[in-house]
């Protein structure tokens, strides 16, 4: 500030040159300052000032559209268990293990009686065909074919009503004749043909098994 007391402009005029130019220069320098710190500190006040002011709210945003899992939960839960169950069946029927087809005691008894046909007749094809046979008869008419000897099974045969006495007697001879020939040290001059034998008794008991199946149909 100008602390010198201010001067009329006839004093003015009396001022040399030199004064007055400083004393211009100084009012400008004292402007200028006054300008710069009105320009600095009128607006700090005044934003201190609106501190405490609330800022502009945004607009509200609009209310969010449901997700594709809440418009279709229940659809999704209920395929889901159904897909599931689909796949556990198609898996247990795909890894089931096949059912073996059981074939008629009759078919099973020819084929294995059918793999010893070519043998020579030796102690072992002789005692295979009557053990074929002997399972064979034991199945058909409920004989039991385990812990008993020929001669209790020939026993239990000749004893069996739907036999009749001339297959009964039939079979026994074969099976006695079998565990005479396959314990016997001597081999025998004629061969037995044990297959073809117990071929011709399994055809025969057959025959016996249709003609008892038609009398009993006959009597109902």
């Amino acid at each position: 500030m100008n602390l010198e007391p201010r001067t009329s402009n006839a004093e003015h005029r009396k001022l040399p040159r030199a004064a007055v130019r400083r004393r211009w220069t100084f009012e400008v320098r004292s402007s200028i300052f006054a300008f710069c710190l009105a320009w600095l500190v009128v607006p700090h006040v005044f934003g201190q000032a609106n501190t405490n002011a609330l800022p502009a709210l945004v607009p509200a945003y609009g209310e969010l559209p449901t997700t594709f899992w809440e418009q279709h939960q229940s659809t999704i839960i209920v395929a889901g268990f159904a897909l599931l169950a689909v796949a556990f069946l198609f898996l247990r029927v795909w890894l089931r293990p096949e059912t073996p087809m059981v074939l008629p005691s009759e078919v099973q008894a020819r084929q294995s009686l059918a793999r010893l046909q070519n043998q020579p007749e030796d102690g072992n094809v002789l005692s295979g065909a009557s053990q074929i046979l002997r399972r064979y008869a034991g199945e058909t008419f409920n004989l039991p074919d385990t812990g008993l000897t020929t001669a209790e099974f020939c026993s239990a045969l000749e004893r069996h009503p739907q036999l009749g006495s001339e297959l009964a007697s039939a079979l026994s001879s074969f099976l006695r004749e079998c565990d005479v020939r396959k314990f016997s040290p001597a081999n025998p001059a004629a061969p037995l043909n044990a297959v073809s034998r117990a071929l011709e008794l399994i055809a025969t008991i057959e025959t016996r098994r249709s003609a008892l199946a038609t009398q009993t149909s006959a009597t109902k």
